[in-house]
């Protein structure tokens, strides 16, 4: 079978056509899958943050009720440490524990499971823990969110 010359394969020209479109086509998407990435580690700080101050909540609910072994005086009813609610408090009369958390989440910023603290003494804002009881947590990470608050203002 005699094949013509123009018939062989692509010309220089095709292939230059195909790549220029395919690089095109990969900038567009790079960025796209990068804020997808950042979105769900955002996605993941938030549920981080909500299961955490969920946990210390329940905590100081039941130390109000008098149904957990109450914490010191002076933490008005917070945990001493986010490890606390890990390793759970025995309930008022009995030997049985009550755990809050299961473990303390992974910061997805940081990839740590180390958080910021803020006892019920600190003001809101501050960035370091005036020690005794847990009152909130914030991340660790400097970077700012897709919405350009800082992660430590979450």
């Amino acid at each position: 079978m005699l094949w013509k010359r123009s018939q062989r394969g692509f010309t220089l020209l095709e292939m230059l056509t195909v790549a220029t479109v395919l690089v095109i086509l990969a900038s567009a998407v790079i960025p796209m899958v990068k804020n997808g990435i950042t979105r769900q580690q955002e996605i993941e700080l938030r549920r981080n943050l909500r299961e955490m101050r969920t946990a210390i909540d329940n905590y100081k609910a039941m130390a109000d009720q008098q149904k957990i072994t109450a914490p010191p005086v002076a933490n008005n009813g917070y945990p001493e440490s986010l490890e606390v609610l890990v390793e759970g408090v025995s309930l008022t009369g009995k030997t049985t524990k009550i755990r809050f958390l299961r473990r303390i989440p992974v910061d997805p910023f940081t990839g740590k499971p180390q958080w910021g603290l803020r006892s019920a003494q600190d003001e809101s804002d501050s960035t370091s823990w005036g020690g005794g009881s847990v009152f909130d947590v914030y991340s660790l990470s400097d970077r700012k969110g897709m919405n350009g608050i800082p992660y430590k203002e979450w």
